[in-house]
């Protein structure tokens, strides 16, 4: 290997939105993510929201909570064309 091009690889604490913390080996000596597999419904078996900073909630507005209605719901002055 040349010298001097690669990274230091050192020791490094994960910590987690939940509270969670363990050790590895990495680049950077901390790292945070969001979801671990402490948290994770997929390794927890709960179903659990995730909302990360209102997304949903933006979503909705924006949208004005019409996105997940019946198509087959007829907006108030619409007229559908024959062909």
């Amino acid at each position: 290997m040349k010298k001097d091009i690669h990274p230091e690889y050192v020791d490094a604490t994960i910590k987690c939105g939940c509270g969670s913390a363990f050790e590895t080996r990495s680049t950077r000596p901390l790292i945070k993510v969001e979801i671990c597999s402490s948290c994770h419904p997929f390794f927890t078996g709960q179903q659990k929201f995730v909302d990360t900073m209102g997304r949903v909630q933006r979503f909705q507005t924006k949208f004005g909570g019409q996105y997940f209605k019946d198509p087959s719901e007829k907006k108030p002055g619409s007229v559908k064309k024959r062909t």
